[in-house]
């Protein structure tokens, strides 16, 4: 009934704030669950842009970010 999304080559490149901002992964300690996102360097806001459920989808996300590393918070 759904088809899941073509992964690849084709996702767009998108762009984020490198001076203000820090590619983090959220992760839940109750359930495991993990988001990627962004977190600002002076206020410390939050923005979520992906939940990862795989390791692909955390590969998925650096690509398209051009992100090679990412802290966790819990």
């Amino acid at each position: 009934m759904f088809r899941k999304k073509a992964v690849g080559k084709n996702h767009n490149k998108k762009t984020y704030d490198k001076e203000t901002q820090r590619p983090v992964l959220k992760c839940s300690i109750c359930n495991g669950e993990q988001v990627a996102g962004f977190k600002d360097i002076r206020t410390g806001k939050f923005e979520d842009v992906m939940l990862i459920r795989s390791a692909e989808d955390l590969e998925i996300f650096k690509e398209m970010y051009g992100v090679e590393s990412i802290d966790k918070e819990y």
